[in-house]
């Protein structure tokens, strides 16, 4: 089951108020998730950024692989560091399942002009995150509100800071929204699971070797509910193997005897 997440506050508006007050609360985070909902398909446009590290870098940079966004901000000290801890674990899980170097992720800082490249730094060392396919980038300010339109992340300013809900956007290799996964926790197959198949996507656009692997490992990889983690699938491979092998000498079979029916046939 998705379970959506909102801030600590937004949640404590829901879960505490009244009858009253309940209501327009519970259908402020439905009109979020449909927004949210409404961003998938669309392609990210070629936004400007600055990373952590002070180099400067548009969407269009990022084309080629799969990638994630998360939206935080850096004054927050509760809910964003909480699930970019989670996001971390996440994105371990993920990368030992499918592989090292196959997807990026984006931490994006929309509250500007304040999550500057040094906060974002800053933030994503007090996070543990030293990660050469996890960057945080700073958005220009008069683009953030279009930014966030475009992902569907709906964010409203309180006096304690901000309301959002809370998502992780999987955009796919040519810059389009694929997938919005929610909340602080969620199960390992709703983020893994979209990843893998744009993968698996684009593995098959390619036919050589190290694509066929891929396609191979990614088919074997499968997630283990007992263990709660990803896992290669020897029988899985042992029986795709068994399959080719069968297929292949059931051709060489056919081969044969048509080679053999060929030369018997009476000539003239």
């Amino acid at each position: 089951m998705r379970r959506f997440a909102c801030s600590v506050a937004f949640f404590a508006a829901l879960a505490g108020a009244g009858a009253a007050s309940a209501e327009p609360a519970r259908g402020e985070l439905e009109q979020a998730v449909r927004t949210s909902q409404a961003a998938i398909g669309r392609t990210v446009g070629d936004w400007q950024f600055t990373d952590h590290r002070g180099r400067a870098l548009t969407a269009a940079d990022l084309r080629g692989k799969p990638w994630v966004a998360s939206f935080i901000y850096t004054g927050c000290f509760q809910v964003c560091p909480a699930t970019t801890q989670f996001l971390r674990s996440a994105v371990k899980s993920a990368r030992d399942a499918l592989g090292p170097g196959r997807f990026r992720v984006v931490s994006i800082g929309f509250n500007q002009p304040f999550d500057t490249p040094e906060a974002l730094a800053a933030f994503a060392r007090q996070q543990g995150i030293a990660d050469d396919d996890w960057i945080f980038v700073a958005p220009r300010a008069g683009d953030v509100e279009m930014i966030l339109a475009q992902f569907g992340l709906t964010v409203k300013a309180t006096p304690a800071g901000f309301d959002h809900l809370i998502q992780a956007t999987v955009v796919d290799a040519e810059n389009r929204i694929y997938r919005q996964v929610y909340g602080d926790a969620f199960e390992l197959p709703m983020f893994i699971g979209p990843l893998k198949e744009l993968l698996s996507g684009q593995a098959a656009q390619v036919v050589n070797l190290e694509n066929i692997w891929l396609k191979v490992k990614l088919y074997c990889t499968v997630y283990d509910p007992t263990s709660g983690r990803y896992k290669f699938n020897y029988s899985l491979f042992v029986e795709l193997f068994a399959g080719i092998t069968f297929l292949g000498g059931l051709l060489w079979f056919l081969l044969r005897q048509l080679r053999r029916q060929n030369r018997a046939a009476p000539s003239g």
